[in-house]
C-alpha cells in the first residue's frame, strides 16, 4: 500500500471453548473465527455441524461431558441427554474413550465439579490413561474446592476454564504449569461476580509465570455471549498477555485460515480487537 499501512497476514480466530448447540451457529460464517471447539454435546449432532461447518469455520469437536452417575451437567436443561456420558467404573471409562475415538472426536472432555456427585480417583485416571493410549488429550472442567488439584495431578492436558472458585496454591500452579489453560474470563464478568474474575486472572498471572501455556476461549453458548469474537474476552486476556503471546493465544498457528487487515502488526488487546474488526478472509491461495 504506498505511502499507507501495509495489508497485514495473520491467522483466525481460534475459539477453543464453545457449545454450539447453544447458538445460532449460521452467525460464524466467514468472520474472523476461523476455528471452533466444541466441547460437549450430543456427538452425532456436532459430527454433523463439523461435516458441513458454517463458512470459512473448522469445526472440531470432543463429544459428550465424561461425569460420574448424576454428575455435571447432568439435569441441566440445556444439556441434552446424549452430551452427558456417564462413568462409573474404569472399564466403562475404557468403553467411553473408545466411543470418542469412534465418532471422530478430538479429545476426551471431562467434568469435575463439586457439589454434584464427583468420579472417583480410579475412574478418573482410567479415562486419563484411556485417552492417553488413544493419542488424545483430557480436557477437563474442574470447579470448586479441590478440583483443580484433582485435574492437574491426575494427568489431564488442559482446563478448559482458568480456575476461578478459588487462588491455587504455587505448589499448584507449579504442577500445572505443564498444561494448557482456556481463558473464558468474560463469563465472570458482570456485576455481583468481581471476585472470580479477579481470582481468574490471578491465577492466570501465576500460571503463565511459571511456564504454562493460556489461550482464547469464550465458552460460548454459556449465557449472552456473542457468537463470533468475544471482544471482552480479548479485553481481559490482555490483562495477561500482550505482543506474541497475545497473538498465540488468540490465533491458530501459521497453518490456519488467513486474515488481513490494512493495519499494523496488533501488540495490545485493543490493537488485537481493532485488526479483527477491520480483517478479511484471504484466500488460501493468495498466502
Amino acid at each position: 500500500m504506498p505511502g499507507g499501512v501495509p495489508e497485514v497476514t495473520l491467522p483466525g480466530v481460534v475459539d477453543r471453548h464453545v457449545h454450539l448447540g447453544l447458538v445460532d451457529r449460521a452467525l460464524l460464517a466467514d468472520g474472523p473465527v476461523t476455528e471452533a471447539h466444541d466441547l460437549g454435546w450430543d456427538p452425532r449432532e456436532v459430527a454433523a455441524w463439523a461435516a458441513d461447518p458454517p463458512s470459512g469455520v473448522r469445526v472440531r469437536y470432543a463429544g459428550p461431558f465424561h461425569t460420574a452417575p448424576g454428575g455435571y451437567p447432568t439435569g441441566r436443561s440445556w444439556a441434552p441427554d446424549a452430551a452427558v456420558r456417564h462413568v462409573a467404573t474404569p472399564r466403562e471409562a475404557a468403553e467411553a474413550v473408545a466411543d470418542v475415538v469412534a465418532a471422530g472426536g478430538f479429545a476426551v472432555k471431562v467434568a469435575l465439579h463439586a457439589g454434584m456427585p464427583l468420579l472417583p480417583d480410579d475412574v478418573l485416571r482410567a479415562l486419563i490413561d484411556e485417552a492417553r493410549s488413544a493419542g488424545l488429550p483430557v480436557l477437563v472442567h474442574a470447579e470448586g474446592a479441590g478440583q483443580a488439584e484433582r485435574a492437574v495431578d491426575a494427568g489431564a492436558d488442559m482446563l478448559v476454564h482458568v480456575p476461578w472458585t478459588d487462588p491455587l496454591p504455587d505448589e499448584v500452579i507449579a504442577r500445572a504449569a505443564r498444561m494448557t489453560w482456556v481463558s473464558t474470563f468474560a463469563i465472570h464478568d458482570g456485576p455481583g461476580r468481581p471476585a472470580g474474575l479477579e481470582r481468574a486472572l490471578d491465577n492466570a498471572r501465576r500460571f503463565v509465570a511459571a511456564g504454562g501455556t493460556l489461550v482464547y476461549g469464550t465458552d460460548m453458548g454459556n449465557g449472552p455471549t456473542p457468537v463470533g469474537v468475544n471482544e471482552r474476552e480479548i479485553e481481559l486476556l490482555g490483562r495477561v498477555l500482550e505482543g506474541e503471546a497475545l497473538r498465540r493465544a488468540v490465533l491458530g498457528p501459521p497453518s490456519a485460515p488467513a486474515l488481513e487487515a490494512p493495519l499494523p502488526l496488533p501488540e495490545t488487546a485493543a490493537d488485537l480487537i481493532t485488526w479483527l474488526r477491520a480483517s478479511r478472509h484471504l484466500p488460501r491461495s493468495a498466502k
